[in-house]
Order: C-alpha cells, then structure tokens, then sequence
C-alpha cells in the first residue's frame, strides 16, 4: 500500500543511501473487517478477447456469442467437432469458413470464404438461425454435444449427412491457434 505525497516537494524520490521512512498503521487487536455483501455477476468473452485468443474453441464460442446461444462445454464441443468434420483441426479457419457454411461467403455450396473469421462466425449464425431449427433448439438447450450433433446429421447442411454419425469422431478435438492474419 503506498500513499501519495500531498505536495509535489514530498514525492521527490531520495537519492543514494538515503532511507525511505516507512509508514505503520496501528489498529486495535479488536477490531474486525465488516462483512460485507457483493452484488453478483458474471461476464462472457466478448468478440475482441476471443479473436485474439485466436483457436477454434474461441472461434466456436464466437459462434455461439454471435447467435445469443449459450457459451456451455456442450455447445463448444459439439462445434469443435463440426469444424473438425468439414475442415480438420489443423488448419479449421481454411478459406475463413471453417463450417463450410455457404451463406454470405459467395459460395453458395460452403466453399467460399470470409474477410475474416469473425464475419464467418457472425454468417454461420444467421444461417443456422434462418433454417436450422433443430440445431438451434440443442444450441439453445446447451446440454447435450450428442443431441445437438443428431440435429446436425438430420439437417440439411451436409449433403453426406455425415453419415448419420458413422463419418462423425466424438474423440477430443485438438485446440489449434489460426494465424493472426485470419481474425
């Protein structure tokens, strides 16, 4: 704890050997801290923390702040699984669309890309709003990777289905950073 000098002339630091007094605060052995009560409160990375975080898990959370979803294990790991189905891990941010999603890209069948991987998360929200309900109702319940995944292989977002869950790996997906320039 340190208090300042009330006077320009007294926070001139001392040269050479001289000592610093320190100061003492006494306090009777009586004397307790009042209990105090906080308001509680939570916060959710916003979309600069998590573009500069730079992974495809901060990347699927982008996704999920986009589309006012919750940011729960579930929702993450079910869209770290996609990302893995259509780009792989190690390079998951390919074109900036590491979905695949057709809507706003200029490619209507999933293979156009973005400016930047924010605007393929704020596009792959709208998309999956606009006509993917069921992915969207698991989104929305937050609890279920494996739910929200069915909804996926059900929907019409891959023509392959992803094998109805036979082309779909539930393994943990490898955390990977894209580069700067993707963000």
């Amino acid at each position: 704890m340190s208090i300042a000098p009330a006077h320009k002339a007294l926070a001139v630091q001392p040269s050479g050997d001289t000592a610093i007094p320190s100061q003492v605060l006494v306090v009777d052995g009586d004397v307790a801290a009042p209990a105090l009560t906080r308001d509680a409160y939570s916060a959710t990375d916003g979309v600069q923390t998590l573009a500069s975080g730079g992974t495809n898990a901060d990347w699927a959370k982008l996704v999920l702040l986009d589309g006012g979803w919750p940011q729960t294990t579930a929702n993450v790991t079910v869209l770290l699984r996609w990302m893995r189905q259509e780009n792989g891990p190690p390079d998951w941010w390919n074109r900036n669309n590491p979905l695949n999603n057709g809507y706003g890209s200029g490619g209507g069948s999933g293979f156009g890309s973005y400016a930047t991987l924010e605007d393929a998360a704020m596009y792959c929200a709208l998309n999956l709003r606009r006509g993917y309900p069921a992915i969207v109702a698991g989104l929305v319940a937050g609890t279920s990777a494996d739910a929200t995944a069915q909804a996926i292989w059900a929907s019409p977002w891959a023509a392959s289905h992803y094998g109805n869950g036979s082309h779909w790996s539930s393994a943990p997906v490898e955390i990977v950073q894209a580069p700067a320039s993707a963000w």
